[in-house]
């Protein structure tokens, strides 16, 4: 098929990703958190992702590792126990917060697209707190695109368990622990108007109130069915990503259905297909609008022969622009 018949079956004049982007370099950042739940397995995803062999993928596509950064995560015994009305670990989280916001920063002002590879998802604190004290200074917005099975968004007075994991979305947005809604000295690090929730379909009892009150649009796996991946990521992006600079996006693997990645620490049935989930970043691809991305939750102990790390690196590529005919 000629380049003139690709575009006019696709409406687009988009050229293949090796060629487009040849001069467009990432930073990949490892950040193996684990203290923001009791699943010590997530501390070992940044070596199955490389094990995965994320940085040859990544140069395949055409870019230029510009830099991989390793974030020190401190090795803490913790007797882990649910409970209400606290958040776990928190003055390590927001050490390892601080630290892995500055990576992020750094690798944008270097031009760079800033990948992370978790552990859990409570490094999206840090992560976001980079890019948005990036944009800050640049008097610009920025969008985040989140996908999760949950909705993240507890705080130590909704939290059934106190696990951070749990509460990443709601810090970016104001509301939680101090210690870690104001790192940076600034909250909050994200306006909800430009936050959508994509493929939710576990949430603790208040956390449907806190995502109707916040502002944020979210999509639940329900919507999904009935509307399509396609639908959804177009309505996300004109949500969240209108008139913004970047887009940061956040994908928790457990927002997949488990027989697709089975290597994750909370799974809940019923989640994204394989095609879906790599449909829905080409098209925020499509937007050229990413300038940063989290790969959280990945755990090689409930894996299956590094199956979801595997996946996990396509996932990259995908939100990165890798397509399959043009």
């Amino acid at each position: 098929m000629s380049k003139t018949a690709k575009a006019e079956r696709t409406g687009s004049s988009k050229q293949k990703v090796s060629s487009k982007l040849e001069n467009r370099a990432v930073t990949l950042i490892y950040c193996p958190l684990h203290l923001g739940g009791p699943h010590a397995g997530v501390s070992m995803g940044p070596a199955a992702v490389k094990v995965a062999r994320l940085v040859s993928k990544v140069e395949a596509l055409g870019f230029k590792v510009h830099k991989q950064v390793d974030i020190p995560v401190p090795d803490v015994l913790y007797w882990w126990e649910k409970s209400g009305k606290v958040a776990h670990c928190v003055p390590e989280i927001r050490d390892v917060s601080l630290a892995l916001s500055k990576a992020v920063e750094a690798a944008l002002d270097d031009g760079t697209v800033a990948v992370t590879i978790g552990g859990d998802h409570s490094l999206a604190i840090g992560s976001i707190a980079g890019v948005s004290n990036y944009y800050r200074k640049r008097k610009e917005e920025f969008g985040l695109i989140w996908y999760d099975a949950h909705g993240d968004i507890n705080t130590p007075a909704t939290s059934p368990s106190g696990n951070v994991h749990g509460m990443p979305l709601a810090v970016s947005l104001g509301q939680g622990d101090e210690r870690l809604t104001e790192l940076l000295g600034f909250s909050p690090k994200v306006k909800s108007k430009r936050c959508a929730l994509i493929g939710v379909r576990d949430l603790d009892r208040a956390e449907s109130e806190l995502i109707d009150e916040s502002g944020i649009l979210p999509f639940s796996m329900r919507d999904i069915d009935e509307h399509g991946i396609v639908k959804v990521t177009r309505q996300s992006l004109d949500y969240a990503a209108r008139g913004v600079a970047g887009l940061h996006v956040s994908f928790d693997l457990d927002v997949m259905d488990p027989d697709v990645a089975p290597g994750v620490s909370t799974d809940s049935r019923g989640g994204l297909t394989y095609r879906e989930s790599h449909l829905t970043l080409e098209l925020l691809a499509d937007s050229e609008l990413v300038r940063s991305i989290d790969i959280v939750e990945l755990n090689p102990a409930r894996d299956v022969r590094n199956q979801t790390a595997e996946l996990a690196v396509e996932l990259v590529q995908s939100a990165l622009g890798k397509n399959i005919l043009y």
